[in-house]
């Protein structure tokens, strides 16, 4: 794969606007893959349920013992399984209209997994406008980590320190994501603005009772706080591994691009090869880049239109990138320690 490079509107050649991707679009729907597929998703919500259900019977009935660490790592699973099917409710691949897509929406990420779904679905929006934007996306914000060596030039106080190192920290940052989510989705119900605010707070509120209650009632204070620190480490390890091959250290954005919107998608997406398993357990955003160009699409679909979206590509030239799972962390890790440089050779911080 070619070396992830930031596209500004100097360098992007001016492409068609619109015409290809309706093309593709065409192909696609002639095709059938944008049909809801609602016997699917009973199915996978009911065998999440059964999953979820089985956890929590398995941690009434262990007890006490420290062998509940396995339930927690069970559970981290099963969180980031709920934590999927959220992210298809918020494409409305599950329900066709908003209200339930909203509600469910709810039950799955508020209720169920504790983290603020209205939140966590406008950023994810702003994500699939722009992705890989420097400015746009607010999944490649400075921050902690810096995606572009631009950015690192930038980086003060904390960032100068991890992103020197960003690739090393990089997936042990990640066992704080599960409780990033957790902050985040409190944070939002505490400030005004937020759509279905109380809501959202009574069901946010309802999962913590409801979760520490059974942790100290059934575990000791000790193993209680251990096995919460495990399950959402591991949750959050497991949500990031999912996410972090998707666009971590392919071609980032910034300004304004000539790109259009066939190859914005493209070009800033990788997919993951794999079989069954990791179709299941990544919850077919494997395939990123055909999830990317139509949102809307059932993810049991995904894969089926992949063969389409290559050739399509192939026809107008356009760098299609897929690579495995292990190796597609490879990428990301290996960009981000580029992107650091600046930092590890002591750069001094430029104004904004």
């Amino acid at each position: 794969m070619p070396t992830a490079t930031a596209i500004r509107e100097t360098g992007a050649p001016p492409q068609k606007t619109g015409s290809d991707f309706a093309q593709l679009s065409r192909r696609v729907n002639e095709a059938g893959l944008m049909r809801r597929r609602p016997g699917y998703y009973i199915a996978r919500f009911s065998l999440v349920g059964v999953l979820f259900a089985g956890g929590w019977v398995a941690f009434f009935m262990a007890g006490d013992t420290w062998l509940q660490l396995l339930t927690a790592a069970y559970m981290a699973m099963v969180s980031g399984l709920v934590a999927l099917l959220g992210h298809d409710l918020a494409h409305r691949q599950v329900f066709r209209t908003r209200t339930p897509s909203e509600r469910v929406g709810f039950i799955a990420g508020n209720l169920v997994n504790g983290m603020g779904y209205g939140w966590w679905n406008d950023k994810h929006t702003r994500h699939h406008a722009n992705p890989n934007h420097e400015e746009l996306d607010p999944d490649v914000q400075p921050g902690v980590l810096v995606w572009s060596k631009g950015q690192a030039r930038l980086a003060r106080g904390i960032e100068r320190f991890t992103g020197k190192y960003q690739a090393f920290l990089f997936f042990p940052l990640l066992t704080l994501e599960g409780l990033n989510l957790h902050y985040s989705g409190i944070k939002s119900v505490l400030k005004p603005g937020l759509k279905h605010r109380g809501l959202e707070a009574w069901m946010l509120a309802a999962h913590f009772v409801l979760y520490f209650s059974a942790l100290f009632i059934v575990l000791s204070p000790g193993k209680a706080i251990v096995f919460f620190l495990v399950h959402k480490a591991l949750w959050g390890l497991y949500m990031g591994s999912i996410f972090a091959p998707n666009h971590k250290g392919m071609p980032t954005l910034t300004g304004q691009t000539n790109l259009d919107f066939l190859r914005k998608q493209v070009l800033t997406s990788r997919n993951v090869k794999g079989g069954v398993l990791t179709d299941f357990f990544l919850g077919g955003l494997n395939y990123q880049i055909e999830h990317h160009l139509f949102p809307g699409m059932p993810s049991v679909h995904l894969g089926k239109s992949q063969p389409i979206v290559r050739q399509f590509c192939e026809e107008k030239g356009i760098s299609y990138h897929e690579t495995g799972l292990i190796r597609s962390w490879q990428e990301a890790l290996t960009e981000l320690h580029r992107n650091g440089e600046p930092l590890r050779k002591g750069t001094p911080a430029k104004a904004a």
